[in-house]
């Protein structure tokens, strides 16, 4: 076996021209506090909205979703024709369904 120490290593791993680190000028610099990195948009003009309403039952389905994922039951796609089914069901089922969701938390 052959032996070694950290000076043969260090003198056989780099040229004398080489270093391990990069030159100091190829990393990008700091961000200053005055650079304009963070541009706050304006709010949203209520003018400019589409005008389209939800069908109720999407409404609901969108609904469902949300009450699932909060209560940490997060949807997966191929429960898709369920909730479908269940947010054709009348609004006061939806409603009672969410409410035992929102409680389950």
């Amino acid at each position: 076996m052959a032996h070694w120490s950290n000076e043969t290593l260090g003198s056989c791993a780099f040229g004398a021209h080489e270093t391990a680190l990069p030159p100091e000028n190829s990393w990008p610099g700091a961000v200053q506090s005055g650079h304009d990195a963070d541009v706050f948009l304006p709010p949203p003009n209520p003018a400019h909205r589409l005008r389209y309403t939800l069908d109720p039952q999407d409404q609901r389905r969108l609904a469902l979703h949300a009450a699932l994922t909060a209560a940490g039951i997060p949807p997966m796609p191929e429960d898709r024709a369920a909730i479908d089914q269940i947010s054709a069901l009348p609004p006061a089922v939806n409603t009672v369904l969410q409410r035992w969701l929102h409680h389950a938390l």
